[in-house]
């Protein structure tokens, strides 16, 4: 397991797999570091990214780009935190079969279960592991999901 830390991208260690490349996901984090050790290893795979720096910027940016496949949702964040943004996508039908990860530093048992009651498709904890989240949007983007 190779956790992303900030100003570094490891050499891949993982195939894309089928279906993965071109394909489109909304990066919620508020913290830069985060984004870019991200956004760095999402590159790597073909992985397009679009990046909204709080919740309602999430939302807004859901609206205005139908081609987002796959959500990463930081939980910690001002104003409108991971699980509030969770809950109001949730709400919008459109958005009911959107594949949802909670990317969180917050890793008790329970923390799990509140992501995935707020509506989290899954949920990975930080520092990432590479290969964990890679599994996570490859399960989100595979072919039993619902392509937008």
């Amino acid at each position: 397991a190779v956790p992303v830390e900030p100003g570094r991208s490891p050499a891949p260690q993982v195939a894309a797999g089928p279906g993965i490349a071109g394909r489109t996901v909304l990066v919620v984090d508020d913290d830069v570091r985060n984004v870019f050790a991200i956004t760095s290893i999402l590159d790597l795979y073909g992985l397009r990214v679009i990046h909204a720096a709080d919740g309602r910027m999430g939302i807004d940016a859901l609206q205005s780009n139908p081609d987002i496949d796959l959500v990463l949702m930081d939980v910690m964040m001002p104003e409108m935190d991971g699980y509030a943004t969770t809950t109001a996508i949730r709400a919008m039908p459109q958005f009911a079969d959107l594949p949802i990860i909670a990317v969180t530093a917050k890793a008790m048992p329970d923390d799990r279960q509140k992501c995935l009651d707020a509506g989290a498709t899954d949920y990975v904890t930080k520092p990432v592991d590479i290969e964990e989240l890679l599994a996570c949007i490859r399960a989100g983007l595979g072919p039993e999901s619902h392509p937008r």
